[in-house]
């Protein structure tokens, strides 16, 4: 990966993400390790989690994936070396649902213990709470700002309506202000971005870091019509060959990284990072061997026909 870090706010990020969701739950403290230590190797530096992560394997309570990081940070001693991002306010938490000033004060110290680590680069609001005003999650967050717990703040899983109201708010009162929005965007789930979300975005400067960027792997290509996979997401990855619109894409996918000699990751990972607005997909690892495609995603430029093709598959 040799593309030029992104600005994000006062920070500088390279081109992809690596998520953090599998860390504690399919790939152990070992597992995870190898991964860092590879993306990190391979020009990486934006880490993303959530203090939820995660809470729905059995056994786990949240947080396993911050303290995997945590100790893979305290054991390289490279904390200043790389950007990490984490969220508060999941409604499936176990204990911190929500967007109270109580929840954030006692969720971001949470956070900041198991990442050891005494600031957090990037904190997201993980789903809006509406029955909280922005104001008291806003207010909250500048003063974490002040407080140099947090350097910039973020906002995922929230309407276009409630971010404008939020971005006008910081603006008014001269609160900490978002950077980067988290939307669910890939080629297979446009409509959640596209349009009203991704005009707020642009019209205020926000960066977008998509999650879901391949589709719970089903942009990966490994499932395919008579096929079966053996992952925890591969039912979830396995819906989208039932729909018309999953086989198109795949089959242009295939069209352009065969054009490119490139895996199909790769192109569908270069595709959304030429998309308007977007800083950086987020992908996850669980190998080492997973990380390659992913990584060589910021080396590929993607011809106006080929964008056309994956545009059209995908519409």
């Amino acid at each position: 990966m040799t593309a030029p870090r992104t600005p994000l706010g006062s920070l500088s990020v390279s081109p992809l993400c690596l998520g953090g969701n599998v860390f504690g739950w399919t790939a152990d403290e070992a597992e995870s390790f190898a991964v860092l230590d590879a993306y990190v190797a391979g020009g990486g530096n934006f880490i993303d989690t959530a203090d939820v992560y995660s809470a729905w394997a059995p056994g786990n309570q949240g947080g396993e994936s911050e303290t995997v990081i945590g100790n893979w940070l305290a054991s390289r001693r490279n904390r200043s070396d790389v950007v990490i991002a984490t969220k508060v306010g999941a409604p499936s938490h176990p204990h911190l649902r929500g967007l109270s000033a109580a929840t954030i004060t006692s969720a971001v110290d949470a956070s900041l213990t198991r990442l050891r680590t005494d600031y957090i680069d990037l904190y997201y609001t993980h789903y809006d709470d509406e029955s909280v005003e922005v104001g008291e999650f806003l207010t909250t967050l500048d003063e974490l700002v002040r407080a140099g717990k947090v350097r910039e703040i973020a906002a995922s899983n929230i309407s276009a309506a409630r971010l404008s109201e939020s971005l006008a708010f910081s603006d008014r009162e001269g609160v900490a202000r978002y950077v980067a929005l988290q939307p669910h965007y890939n080629l297979v789930s446009r409509d959640t971005y596209e349009g009203e979300l991704a005009d707020v975005a642009a019209r205020n400067g926000l960066a977008a870091v998509p999650y879901y960027a391949l589709a719970s792997g089903f942009l990966t290509g490994k499932y395919r019509p008579e096929t079966t996979v053996d992952s925890s997401r591969s039912e979830k990855a396995a819906q989208y060959l039932a729909t018309e619109r999953g086989c198109r894409v795949l089959r242009a996918l295939d069209t352009v990284a065969t054009a490119h000699e490139a895996e199909i990751a790769t192109v569908a990972l270069a595709w959304l990072a030429a998309r308007p607005t977007i800083a950086a997909p987020i992908a996850s690892a669980r190998t080492v061997s997973q990380l390659p495609p992913l990584l060589a995603a910021a080396d590929l430029t993607l011809t106006e026909s080929d964008m056309d093709l994956l545009n059209e598959a995908s519409a």
